[in-house]
């Protein structure tokens, strides 16, 4: 299904191409065949002694398949899909991470992945991230000097900043990765559950920040389990399943077909 242009003709922002992404996992243990399970035990013991990291085991996963679409600037875009579906992987094409394996993706300016999972400098303190994150983001020293209480203001953690990261509970580092991600409008920002994180107040904020981003005519994709989420924050939706491009449209259009599917499989 092709998606509404909302954004006015608005130039593209991010485009895929036919896009496919492969990748191995090693060490990937493989199911045992009746004959396999009649082997010796003394056997089987020896042979994960030979090779206890299952090395040579290599099990190919095609997480993202023939996926094509177009997104224009200005436009807020969600990623939803069951777990495995593709999305995460998607994001991470799109942030030049990992490197398509068939077709394209071309993104015009520089891609910001925020991750719940993203890591931190856990033996640094809550300042000096903020700083290291800040010039990551292309920002001088001195505007991250002069950003840097806004930043802290708006995680939350107080006098945690002076802190290790080591210190902070998951919450509390989710927030601060998300409040520095977002200090500058990036040109495309990609968020990966980070919506998910905090209490009702802190997500309407993140709802709110992702709003001025919008405002400066900058892309957001939204990658979420959370369909409130979704139709709060997004007016477009792609739905991932299996790796393949199931449906592109409005929000409400994707989100209903997508919820309605879920309740046939139940039945």
């Amino acid at each position: 299904m092709a998606a509404t242009d909302t954004t006015g003709g608005a130039r593209p922002s991010v485009v895929c191409s036919n896009l496919d992404v492969v990748y191995s996992v090693f060490g990937a243990k493989k199911r045992a065949t009746s004959t396999e399970g009649e082997q010796p035990f003394v056997e089987r013991v020896l042979a994960r002694r030979r090779n206890p990291a299952g090395v040579g085991n290599v099990r190919r996963v095609h997480a993202v398949k023939d996926v094509s679409f177009v997104v224009r600037h200005g436009e807020a875009v969600g990623i939803i899909g069951r777990n495995g579906s593709g999305k995460s992987t998607l994001l991470r094409a799109i942030a030049g991470l990992i490197p398509p394996t068939g077709g394209r993706v071309w993104a015009e300016g520089n891609p910001s992945l925020l991750g719940v999972n993203a890591v931190l400098l856990t033996g640094l303190t809550g300042a000096r991230n903020v700083m290291i994150g800040g010039l990551a983001l292309g920002l001088s020293p001195r505007e991250v000097r002069e950003r840097h209480d806004d930043i802290v203001e708006f995680s939350g953690i107080g006098d945690f900043v002076d802190l290790p990261m080591s210190a902070y509970s998951s919450g509390m580092g989710a927030r601060l990765r998300f409040a520095i991600s977002t200090a500058a409008a990036p040109d495309i920002l990609m968020i990966d559950e980070a919506l998910a994180t905090g209490d009702a107040e802190f997500q309407a904020r993140s709802r709110d920040r992702i709003a001025e981003i919008r405002r400066d005519a900058s892309t957001v994709f939204l990658v979420s389990h959370s369909n409130a989420a979704i139709r709060d924050s997004c007016e477009r939706v792609l739905w991932m399943d299996q790796g393949r491009l199931v449906m592109d449209g409005p929000t409400e259009d994707v989100v209903r077909a997508y919820e309605d599917s879920h309740r046939k499989a139940r039945a």
